[in-house]
């Protein structure tokens, strides 16, 4: 007889473990105000290039919404704010002192993004009317550049050997 109040009150309590969180409390859900407050006391740059990411990653998917419904003033701002958040971002992690070779930390997850990036911004670039193509093509070409330069400091070139004295 006491069982079934015993069974019952476990199920309540190891219940909300096991249900998925609500969106505001997941991760990956924030809204824009909420990683604008994150960037501003993030001490860690490579956290902070981190949530610049996301910032930026945020930017163009709204900017991909506003292209379709045909907004293409409003879309062309949300993108060049997006190339500037990837742009702060890798600044961000330029400046934090870190080589990119030896400690990839947030320089992979730049390159990433910047690399998944160029798929959606092709297939904008192809659903809008040609004329109003070119702030989409200058944002890939940019987002591209932008790439090329993390890869160059995540792959640094080797030196050549020394030469020796008295060859």
């Amino acid at each position: 007889m006491w069982t079934r109040p015993f069974i019952l009150a476990i199920v309540l309590i190891l219940l909300p473990g096991a249900l998925p969180r609500s969106a505001s409390g997941a991760p990956g859900r924030e809204t824009e105000e909420q990683l604008l407050a994150r960037i501003q006391r993030e001490r860690n740059l490579v956290k902070k290039a981190k949530y610049e990411i996301r910032l930026g990653q945020m930017k163009l998917q709204q900017a991909i919404e506003v292209y379709n419904q045909g907004n293409l003033e409003l879309g062309a701002q949300l993108l060049a704010a997006h190339l500037e958040r990837m742009r702060s971002s890798w600044q961000t992690l330029r400046h934090s002192g870190r080589n990119a070779a030896r400690q990839p930390q947030g320089f992979k997850e730049l390159e990433i993004a910047l690399r998944v990036e160029a798929r959606p911004l092709a297939d904008l670039t192809r659903r809008v009317p040609y004329f109003y193509r070119s702030p989409i093509e200058k944002v890939a070409e940019e987002i591209e550049q932008l790439r090329t330069e993390v890869i160059q400091a995540l792959f640094p070139p080797e030196r050549p050997p020394a030469r020796k004295k008295g060859r």
